[in-house]
């Protein structure tokens, strides 16, 4: 598909991105875990409240990917002290990238992706960093494909549940 447009996303835009977030998580973790935990992360991490303040912090950036106007997923990217681990002036982290589960592989993470890269080329950046869930191994497949490799592990908690993500690196 080659008709997926990318946008900055704006506090104008916070709730199609809750929306976004939401049913994109959803999709993706609800059958690896609990009702209740599920319930707790996108009350609790994807509130309005939450996006908004991620949308002020000058060191976090939203883009939209649209698809005629439709937003079919979404790209969150940290530098600085809005890491999330390393906060390496020298990196940028993709901590969120995600689509539409009926557009999962036409296209959309792809265009995702390369934005990022393109983004963290036009920053000098020496390295993009990201964590991965341990358990999807669709998401471990494509970044491995793209030249990332595992360089360590940290703990991401869903609601009451630890999870393990897999801290993945790509070499500028």
């Amino acid at each position: 598909m080659n008709n997926i447009a990318l946008r900055k996303v704006t506090l104008d835009n916070i709730h199609q991105l809750q929306a976004i977030s939401r049913q994109t998580f959803f999709e993706t973790f609800s059958t690896g875990n609990t009702e209740e935990n599920m319930n707790k992360y996108l009350e609790e991490e994807l509130s309005v409240e939450k996006l908004t303040a991620e949308l002020h912090d000058s060191n976090s950036q939203f883009y939209f990917a649209t698809i005629n106007d439709k937003i079919v997923g979404y790209l969150k990217l940290n530098t600085g002290q809005a890491q999330t681990e390393l906060k390496d002036d020298r990196a940028l982290e993709i901590e969120r990238i995600y689509a539409l589960k009926e557009y999962l592989g036409k296209g959309v993470g792809e265009a995702l992706y390369e934005h990022a890269i393109q983004i963290a080329r036009q920053m000098n950046a020496d390295y993009v960093w990201l964590g991965v869930w341990e358990e999807n191994p669709r998401a471990i497949n494509f970044y491995k494909k793209n030249g990332f490799v595992e360089f360590d592990k940290h703990v991401f908690k869903l609601g009451d549940d630890e999870q393990t993500d897999i801290m993945m690196k790509l070499q500028l």
